[in-house]
């Protein structure tokens, strides 16, 4: 039976060999960051713009959300899919690469972030009006973080 390391390495072969394959996992994986992100960002704006003295403001806003977050989970799992099998085509590199795990970190503080930002949210659908305002920092951090974990990436092929 094949070790991680084999498939990885044969993976890593495949990957280097073939170029639209790398085409096909690099579009999967900045496409999904670009609407992922992208959507978090207007989710996170709307957030942050938003009149939470108004019910049916709240109502409106929450259910945006909702929305938006399923389509963001898909995009975070289409990255990380991808993110694994970019990881896997030059393990060896990764492995020692600083920038690589800051990226990492950020990811992690990024699902974290998102999901403080779920609890809250089911939180304010309950009627809890504390949650907003951790619904504004989550949506702050989000930001924040989306941008990093960007810069994270594109730091990765240039800094190393």
């Amino acid at each position: 039976m094949a070790s991680l390391t084999d498939l990885m390495t044969s993976w890593g072969s495949l990957y280097a060999n073939h170029a639209a394959l790398r085409t096909l996992v690099e579009f999967v994986h900045v496409s999904a960051l670009i609407i992922g992100g992208g959507l978090a960002i207007v989710s996170d704006r709307s957030l942050l713009r938003a009149n939470t003295d108004d019910a049916a403001a709240r109502r409106h806003l929450l259910g945006a959300l909702q929305d938006s977050h399923r389509l963001v989970i898909v995009a975070l799992a289409l990255i990380v899919l991808s993110g694994g099998l970019l990881f896997a085509s030059d393990f060896g590199t990764f492995l020692s690469s600083r920038f690589f795990w800051i990226k990492m970190g950020l990811v992690a503080l990024l699902l974290v972030n998102g999901l403080v930002l779920r609890r809250a949210e089911q939180r304010a659908v309950a009627g809890d009006h504390t949650a907003w305002k951790t619904l504004r920092v989550t949506a702050v951090a989000s930001i924040t973080l989306w941008l990093l974990t960007t810069l994270g990436g594109v730091a990765l092929p240039n800094i190393g």
